[in-house]
């Protein structure tokens, strides 16, 4: 039986996306972990994370979990969701500027103040809160059996800005074209919440379950 390992570092919907992954899971075993051991012993690894990206990057390099991400994107597949995603790129505007894990060349931005919706000219309000499009930009073995433009559920006010347009695997229209998922290698993180997300986000975490990491 292969395991899915749920990182705990204290930051996270871990209850709501191990139900989920439980229900798509099959004959994979999902267990929700702090244990370094634990973690790097599981055949695939969730990085999940809600709040600030300061008190995330505090909570892993206290507990050594910063090493262990970094460990499982190197050999096995890794999705980050929420604020999870955006801890794989350089460094992030949030809290006057804070560094993260380096794993994706890029940048975590803040939204503008001043965006309109397209159309109706309507400000746009932070954080984006809702339901919203995701339209992939490049095939990938994770899109299997979800449509062009599914909704899946947000809930954030920074995005990602990675330096390389390869690793952009899907965008969402919110006053800007934002990257809503990058995918590198065996990465594939997402800025929304799948479990939330109803069928779209339940046949993505089934996706997850069977993918080998490849593209």
């Amino acid at each position: 039986m292969t395991s899915v390992a749920i990182i705990d570092y204290g930051m996270g919907n871990l209850h709501s996306i191990a139900k989920a992954l439980e229900h798509v899971s099959g004959k994979h075993r999902v267990i929700v972990s702090s244990s370094q051991e634990q973690i790097l012993s599981a055949d695939r690894v969730v990085f999940p994370g809600v709040g600030a990206i300061r008190d995330c990057m505090s909570e892993l390099k206290k507990t050594g979990l910063d090493e262990v991400v970094i460990r499982a994107a190197a050999d096995r597949p890794v999705p980050g969701v929420c604020l999870g995603m955006q801890a794989l790129l350089d460094m992030s505007e949030e809290n006057g500027g804070t560094g993260c894990l380096g794993l994706i060349p890029g940048k975590v931005l803040h939204f503008s103040k001043d965006m309109h919706e397209e159309g109706s000219g309507d400000r746009l309000k932070i954080p984006h809160m809702g339901w919203n499009q995701v339209q992939p930009q490049r095939e990938h073995a994770m899109w299997m059996d979800i449509p062009p433009n599914s909704r899946f559920y947000f809930v954030h006010s920074y995005y990602a800005s990675p330096d390389t347009a390869g690793d952009v695997a899907a965008t969402t229209p919110y006053g800007i074209e934002f990257a809503s998922v990058i995918a590198r290698e065996n990465i594939f993180a997402v800025q929304f919440h799948p479990e939330k997300s109803q069928h779209a986000g339940l046949q993505l975490l089934s996706n997850f379950v069977g993918w080998n990491g490849e593209p």
